[in-house]
């Protein structure tokens, strides 16, 4: 397994870049902010909470004025092209972005209201494409630029009790692999990175069929890759200008098994839904 650059360590690939994050109050994306941060990045970091926000911010080792909190509600489609705008005006240009934020889902379709399929698809689809889209003008105008989207192995193969979520991640796919090839000449660089079983509390916040909170850990996540790996490979792919990373163990076998034996994946994964 990869180490974490050592804390401290200058990086100029990330030093001089402004960099947006979604979804930085936790997991993944809280990680990101404190590695970039101690990079030297100027960082903008996105979620709901804005006190939770400001925690992350605290414990960043970067310089506290290259650090700027903008609250964001992926659900909220017109308001991300208006605070992008705002963003925009204000630093001048999005180097990177990288869309993190996201909700999953834990319950099988028979069982999931239709209001649920909807905010899963409006957060983790609509909401990633609309900042996309409110940010790419800009990048396009500096013929530059690096959309890195968290997607996650769901997004490559279909797991029971995750339709809506699957669904969600399988359409980001769609749109990021044909928006890398209409940018291409523009020298942006469009990376889908598709992590399978991280430890964060990605289970724990999960809707329900209801749409609640599931309030459970899944015992894969408790087992899961921990975030300082995941943010090392995000990084690394960053640097390398990659088009689409799987970072996990057994499960992103799955994507192979379902590439070259689909028959024998669908009987594996009806089996996990017994």
């Amino acid at each position: 397994m990869a180490q974490a650059l050592p804390s401290g360590r200058k990086d100029n690939f990330f030093s001089n870049k402004t960099i947006w994050i979604t979804g930085a109050s936790s997991g993944i994306g809280e990680q990101l902010a404190y590695d970039l941060s101690d990079f030297g990045a100027t960082l903008i970091l996105s979620a709901r909470r804005v006190a939770v926000l400001e925690a992350v911010k605290n414990k960043c080792k970067g310089a506290s004025n290259k650090i700027h909190i903008v609250p964001l509600d992926l659900a909220q489609h017109d308001n991300l092209f208006v605070v992008a705008q705002e963003v925009i005006e204000k630093h001048g240009k999005i180097d990177i972005l990288i869309n993190n934020g996201g909700i999953s889902q834990r319950a099988f379709t028979i069982d999931t209201s239709f209001d649920v399929d909807k905010r899963i698809m409006d957060v983790n689809y609509f909401g990633t494409i609309a900042l996309t889209k409110a940010i790419l003008p800009n990048m396009i105008q500096h013929q530059h630029g690096q959309i890195l989207t968290i997607t996650s192995v769901a997004g490559k193969i279909g797991v029971p009790g995750r339709t809506s979520y699957s669904a969600s991640k399988h359409a980001v796919h769609g749109f990021m692999d044909a928006l890398r090839a209409e940018v291409a000449a523009h020298d942006i660089n469009v990376i889908n990175v598709c992590p399978g079983y991280v430890k964060t509390n990605i289970s724990q916040n999960a809707l329900t069929g209801e749409g609640f909170s599931n309030k459970k850990t899944d015992k894969n996540i408790e087992n899961g890759m921990a975030v300082e790996y995941i943010s090392n490979r995000v990084l690394n792919a960053l640097r390398k200008r990659r088009e689409e990373v799987y970072i996990g163990k057994r499960e992103v076998m799955g994507i192979y098994v379902m590439r070259l034996f689909p028959k024998l994946f669908f009987r594996i994964a009806k089996g996990l839904a017994k």
